[in-house]
């Protein structure tokens, strides 16, 4: 199967215990989700996310209604932990959650290996509407990450 990746690296004023309770709660998703996506969890299967969790969404892309659910493969508290689509859109959403103190908060990187469906003539119909959409909800992500913790980003 093949895959692109998206790589993204961003810093906030915050400690990494408080930046990590931030991103396991499925509820705070929505806070930085694009509005455009319409992004709702509807719930999830154990009240503290740990490896096994299933968390169900739906979402619209290009107005198309959409559920998700992703699967929380791996979990190494505070350091990292990895999403993985078992229900959507995607042939491949692999999303790796990864945390580090740094000089001044935490540093925040996200690997998000991804594929469309239908293999070569999905990529070729509509492998770079994807992968437009993947980056510009990254980047609504780093504009709001930085106000859920009232900080600015470390420059």
């Amino acid at each position: 199967m093949r895959f692109k990746t998206l790589h993204r690296v961003q810093s906030v004023r915050a400690p990494l215990a408080e930046v990590f309770a931030f991103f396991c709660d499925a509820r705070n998703l929505d806070r930085i989700t694009p509005p455009w996506l319409r992004f709702k969890v509807l719930g999830q299967t154990d009240r503290e996310v740990k490896a096994g969790t299933l968390i169900d969404y739906q979402l619209a892309w290009h107005g198309i209604p959409l559920r998700w659910i992703s699967r929380i493969e791996e979990w190494r508290a505070p350091e990292l932990f990895v999403d993985v689509q078992v229900k959507g859109p995607y042939a491949l959403w692999h999303h790796t959650h990864s945390f580090a103190a740094c000089e001044g908060g935490t540093l925040i990187t996200d690997t998000v290996r991804y594929s469309v469906p239908m293999g070569v003539l999905g990529s070729i119909l509509g492998g770079w509407l994807v992968r437009r959409d993947v980056e510009r909800i990254f980047d609504y992500r780093a504009e709001q990450i930085p106000a859920m913790f009232e900080a600015r980003a470390i420059p």
